[in-house]
């Protein structure tokens, strides 16, 4: 077997390209989906039976079916029972954002309901109204608890962008599986892009692992 490495070196800008739209499709996604779990969460937790079985329902769809399903019915199914035409980069970021959205939500929902009861007590009896409670006293010590989670997740997100690769988004897959087609250099085109995923993806890992430590909550 003769390798030609030639390809990957002459390719270097395509894997360029490629991986800073992985980054993007990660850090947008991670955007839009922190409020958007937050929100479900404060759902979850409402008082009104509607709002908290329409955002469970959200919720347990979105975690209990595979993210390249939701991908595909958002770019082939959606336009057809509801006529509704997205572009390829709009139809993978709305199915990212709403399924880190849902597992986001789990994670705010567990830290919010980790705060003892006592001292939401505590901050009434001083006066506080409950939206006051949940703002200075819920949600900062919350947020601390769920950070570790709410990395790992990050991590995760980080190499599920690639199934957006399935509906033609140009990430680093995407790119890759291309340039294999187009050279049929296939050990070498997915070694490089292992190698790429890893070298992007470990000091990711490093740093959920430092956070862990760093904000791990003892009680």
């Amino acid at each position: 077997m003769t390798l030609d490495w030639d390809v990957v070196w002459s390719n270097l800008p395509r894997f360029w390209d490629g991986a800073l739209m992985t980054i993007w499709l990660a850090v947008v996604t991670m955007v839009l989906a922190i409020p958007g779990g937050l929100v479900l969460a404060f759902m979850r937790l409402s008082k009104f039976g509607l709002v908290a079985k329409s955002a469970t329902s959200f919720v347990e769809f979105f975690r209990a079916t595979p993210l390249i399903l939701q991908i595909y019915w958002a770019y082939y199914v959606l336009p057809v029972i509801a006529d509704i035409r997205l572009s390829a980069l709009a139809t993978a970021l709305i199915g990212l954002a709403c399924n880190i959205s849902a597992f986001n939500s789990e994670t705010f929902r567990a830290g919010i309901k980790s705060i003892r009861q006592g001292q939401v007590n505590a901050a009434l009896a001083l006066g506080m109204s409950r939206f006051q409670v949940m703002r200075k006293v819920v949600l900062p010590q919350a947020v601390m608890r769920v950070l570790p989670s709410l990395a790992s997740t990050w991590v995760s997100l980080f190499k599920d962008t690639s199934l957006v690769s399935v509906i033609a988004v140009a990430d680093l897959s995407y790119v890759a599986f291309k340039m294999r087609a187009d050279t049929y250099r296939i050990l070498e085109v997915l070694t490089a892009m292992a190698a790429i995923y890893w070298l992007l993806g470990y000091p990711q890992a490093k740093l959920v692992d430092w956070i862990h430590r760093r904000f791990k909550v003892t009680e």
